[in-house]
Order: structure tokens, then sequence, then C-alpha cells
């Protein structure tokens, strides 16, 4: 069996503040980029309207098909052109479905432009706005209902103290995962929230490990330091956490390099959110778990490090 990193002794609690001014400036960004911008970019799934992929037979200037498509009569649209070997693909998104067929639209105005261009359809979606509201309100309380059924789980399995690190570094995962989703000016639609459910169950699978290892070590090493116990739990479990999220790691990269447009903004969520998942798991829900149960202790008026 593949292990990495057997008998360390590094001691993770001991930097936790770091690790505290580390994930309240991301925090800080994102919450900051959020009110500046009005919110995350929503995609059609939840705003509404037409979204197409076309791909022309040659690589097109950018403003030159904006503004054939301005001159075609498509007005309050936006474009984004591929990158890498898919520069001749374009992405047109019009807030209005009331055009019935968006796509011939598309091709006289380019056509008009650039004549005897070949325009080829890849990928049509229309969403009404009615039902791009409720679509976003039932993503929201997905996400919100997940994190309070993982608190009530967390609570009931194992302690108070560990409960809210563990809802903490997961609120910290998917809003810091969003944020760079956000400052990367990716569209927030239904795959990015199914990739936001997906690392907050990865993270709290993550975290659950380690605090199965906090209880034991905490049990064994009563005499000792909670911060000396933790770090000897969190220490022998950093060779599985090191593999397991190197695997997904490499997974969700994969997807991110090979896996196309369609899957782009899945897998690099899953990318973002794994390599912060893990990092969280030992720098918000271990530590805050830890300043909780000091914080209980002097409480108690129980002698706390």
């Amino acid at each position: 069996m593949l292990q990495l990193l057997i008998g360390t002794n590094i001691g993770f609690m001991r930097q936790r503040r770091i690790g505290y001014m580390v994930s309240g400036a991301l925090a800080l960004a994102t919450a900051v980029w959020l009110v500046v911008h009005g919110g995350p970019r929503y995609g059609v799934d939840f705003t509404g309207g037409t979204l197409i992929q076309i791909r022309t037979s040659r690589v097109l200037p950018a403003d030159q098909v904006r503004s054939a498509l301005d001159v075609g009569g498509l007005h309050g649209f936006e474009l984004q052109q591929l990158a890498g070997e898919n520069r001749n693909e374009f992405m047109i998104r019009l807030r209005s479905a009331e055009e019935k067929d968006p796509f011939q639209a598309v091709q006289r105005a380019i056509q008009s432009r650039f004549a005897g261009e070949a325009v080829e359809l890849r990928r049509s979606e229309a969403v009404g706005p009615k039902v791009g509201g409720e679509l976003r309100a039932k993503a929201i309380w997905a996400v919100l209902g997940s994190l309070a059924g993982i608190l009530l789980y967390v609570g009931f399995r194992y302690e108070f103290k560990f409960a809210l690190g563990a809802v903490v570094a997961l609120f910290h995962d998917v809003f810091v995962t969003l944020g760079v989703l956000c400052l990367l000016n990716r569209e927030v639609t239904l795959t990015v929230v199914a990739a936001l459910l997906t690392i907050a169950g990865y993270s709290i699978n993550d975290t659950i490990v380690v605090f199965d290892r906090i209880r034991e070590r905490s049990k064994a090493l009563r005499k000792e330091k909670h911060s000396r116990a933790m770090d000897v739990a969190v220490n022998e479990t950093l060779s599985r956490t090191v593999i397991t999220s190197l695997t997904v790691f490499l997974t969700a990269l994969s997807l991110l390099i090979w896996g196309g447009e369609v899957l782009r903004d899945f897998s690099l969520a899953m990318v973002v959110g794994v390599g912060f998942g893990t990092y969280s798991s030992v720098y918000v829900a271990s530590a805050l778990a830890l300043d909780i149960w000091i914080g209980l202790d002097r409480r108690r008026g129980i002698q706390a490090e």
C-alpha cells in the first residue's frame, strides 16, 4: 500500500493563527468582490435567456464579431471567445429568449460581415426567466440545507466544538471556491452548484477522518495539551489525507485540461475546492475546534493552554 509522510511531527496547531489570517483574507476578498459586482455572474440557468455556442471556419477577432452582432440587430448579449485550440469558437448569451431561432440571426450577422464564413452551431440552451429564478432559489436552499444537515450530523455524532468547526470549514471551502470562480469571471450555473455540493461532501469526509483520530488521541493523551493531541492526530492522518486529496485533485485536473468546455467550470471548481478542502480540515475545522475546546475549559475553570 502506498504511504507518504509517515512518522511526521509537524506542529500544525502552532500555525493556526496564520491559517485564520489567510482564510479571513480570502473570504474578505470574495465578499468585497460580490458586493462591488452585485453578486456572482449567473449563467442562463439562473437568469433566463438563451446561450449558444458557435464555431467558425477560421479564427475571427472577437471585437469584429461583436460589432457584426450589433449591426445585425442582436443587442444586450455577452460574447466570450474560447481559448487555446478552440479560439474559433464563441459563447453568446442573449438576455432575452424571445428570438425564435437566435442561431439563424447570429449566423446571418456574422456572414454579412465575413462573406463565405461557415458558422456551425455547437450548443444551444434556452431558459425562461421564471424558471431561472426558481432554479436559483432552489440552488441556494440546496447549499444552505446541506450545511445545516451536516451541522446536525456532526453535532450528534461528535460534540458542539467539532460541529461548529466542521460547518465553518465547509462554508469556507464553498465560499472561497465561489470567490475564485468569480475572480476568474466564470459563470455560476447548475453545474457549478453541483460542484460546490460535491466539494462540501468531500470536505466533510476528510474532516470526519481527522476528527475521529482527534477524538481517539484526546482520550489516549489526556495528560497532554489539547494542541498536542490534535497535532498527533493530524500527523497520523496526514498520509491518508495527502494521498486521497492528490488522487481527487489529479482526476479533476485531467477533466479541466481534457474535459472540454462543458466540464470546464465543474472541473475548475473541483480543483480549487479539493485544495481548500484539504487545507481547511486542518487550519479551519481542527483549529476552530481547538480554540472552542480551550474556551470551554476556561469557562469551566479548567486550566487551559
